[in-house]
């Protein structure tokens, strides 16, 4: 689990994976379903160096977690994840979010069922539904066909050994993936999309972490 990102965007002194929401911290909530499986073996968090926070939070003292230091950009921080793993190569890696309190267990399910029979593995994702529009100069350029986009989200699942290598590629090329699939795809792999839900937002702005507490609370979640 990537987790030593500034939050930028997300415009407030506190990163957003620490910000409260319905009785938890945000990471908390995304560590949640994987904490409750007992098929994860060992979940790493990649934090930043100067991250005091997550120590203190209850959830670090689970015997299965552990932290480790993330880099500058995402796939820093999940390569040295990665790296930190005593597992065998073929070993399945799930990558998660810090910021997607959300993820449902059925959605964990969907994915272990339909990417841990691919050779390459498989990524949650969404159709997208929404009009896109592309942008030159504050005006529509045009409107690319919707068809066949999804929206990736996470978990995405794969093999320990095949994307480490991939994440390693990237960076000696100086490529920075957005997402892990990414990787994988410059080497040539297809990954899996497996259908997940529109529920499983992402928070980004501040509004994100009310319509994560909504979800939660709809669903029944406590802390």
């Amino acid at each position: 689990m990537p987790a030593a990102g500034s939050s930028q965007r997300f415009g407030q002194e506190l990163p957003k994976q620490y910000m409260p929401v319905a009785g938890r911290t945000v990471i908390e909530w995304s560590l949640a379903p994987f904490l409750a499986d007992p098929r994860c073996l060992e979940i790493v968090v990649a934090i930043a160096a100067t991250d005091a926070r997550f120590a203190r939070l209850p959830v670090a003292g689970q015997a299965k977690v552990r932290a480790v230091a993330g880099g500058a950009q995402r796939a820093d921080s999940v390569l040295a994840g990665l790296e930190s793993l005593q597992a065998p190569a073929d070993e399945w890696v799930l990558v998660h979010d810090a910021a997607r309190p959300c993820v449902s267990r059925e959605e964990i399910n969907a994915l272990l069922d339909s990417a841990a029979d691919d050779a390459v593995g498989g990524l949650l994702a969404v159709p997208l539904a929404d009009t896109m529009k592309r942008e030159a100069d504050g005006r529509v350029h045009e409107t690319p066909s919707r068809e066949l986009l999804w929206r990736a989200l996470t978990p995405q699942m794969f093999r320990l050994g095949a994307l480490r290598a991939a994440l390693a590629l990237a960076r000696a090329a100086k490529r920075v993936p957005t997402d892990e699939a990414q990787a994988l795809e410059w080497q040539g792999q297809r990954p899996r999309l497996v259908a997940g839900s529109p529920l499983n937002l992402k928070v980004t702005t501040a509004a994100d972490l009310a319509l994560a507490a909504a979800i939660l609370s709809q669903r029944g979640e406590r802390p």
